[in-house]
């Protein structure tokens, strides 16, 4: 049983001395990024944006809703092939507003991303900034549950574990 103990200990002697030199942090990303003074003019930008898409939906609807106003108010009378085409002409406007809020609503994420890509960049450049000045081995990030700094010293116990595992 002694035996067991000594071993044990001489096994883990090296894990204890790694981690008395690595220094390990913490951040909150979503603090960091909402205080970021981009965002304001990231946000007025997105909004305007929005406002002009809005305004291009609601044309459209305008125009349906004028559209079936007249549908309805000559259904009774017209014939039937009026009656088809017009039917046709409101389905078309209906495909084309689906197809609008589709293509918006990508168009909106793809400006997001492109707006906010600098500001994600600049905050994870001072994240590895700090890691190396401070020579943290980590950084956690609390809002991500994520490391989103490690060392280049740092230890990658895959193989090791790979290899309990007989993995290859």
């Amino acid at each position: 049983m002694l035996k067991k103990l000594f071993i044990l200990l001489i096994a883990l002697a090296p894990l204890a001395a790694i981690a008395q030199d690595g220094k390990v942090a913490y951040l909150n990303s979503q603090e960091i990024f909402n205080a970021m003074p981009e965002l304001a003019d990231i946000e007025k930008q997105l909004t305007t944006k929005q406002e002009e898409i809005s305004k291009t939906g609601q044309a459209i609807i305008d125009e349906f809703n004028k559209k079936n106003e007249e549908f309805e108010k000559v259904a009774a009378t017209a014939s039937e092939t009026v009656k088809q085409d017009q039917q046709k002409q409101l389905a078309q406007l209906q495909e084309r507003y689906q197809s609008f809020l589709q293509y918006s609503q990508k168009e909106m994420e793809e400006l997001r991303m492109k707006l906010l890509q600098p500001v994600y960049q600049k905050i994870q450049t001072a994240i590895k900034t700090v890691g190396d000045e401070q020579k943290f081995s980590y950084i956690l990030d609390l809002a991500s549950q994520s490391i989103v700094y490690y060392s280049p010293t740092a230890v990658d116990a895959t193989p090791l574990v790979k290899t309990k595992l007989n993995l290859k």
